[in-house]
């Protein structure tokens, strides 16, 4: 059963490569949405939809980010309802 992922990622976490790397990561795992920066600066905001047990590994992906992020922590909200996006992209 497919699953929506809301995360909001807070750090360290822009200008060093996050967004490509959860593209990167939400590609792989064959999953649907999207990640942007936040309009404070200090966080990355996700929402990705695709099976719950891909979900999750995204998820423990997003609080270890690339190697020059520093993930101070993650909130998660999870949902049934979707929006159908039909591929992951940067907005």
């Amino acid at each position: 059963m497919n699953k929506r992922l809301h995360a909001i990622v807070r750090g360290r976490v822009q200008m060093v490569g996050f967004r490509q790397f959860v593209i990167d990561r939400a590609q792989r795992l064959a999953l649907t949405g999207w990640v942007r920066n936040d309009e404070a600066g200090d966080g990355v905001e996700v929402v990705a939809e695709g099976p719950e047990e891909r979900l999750r590994e995204l998820e423990a992906s997003l609080r270890e980010g690339p190697r020059h992020a520093h993930v101070d922590g993650v909130e998660t909200t999870w949902a049934d309802e979707l929006d159908g996006y039909d591929r992951f992209e940067a907005r």
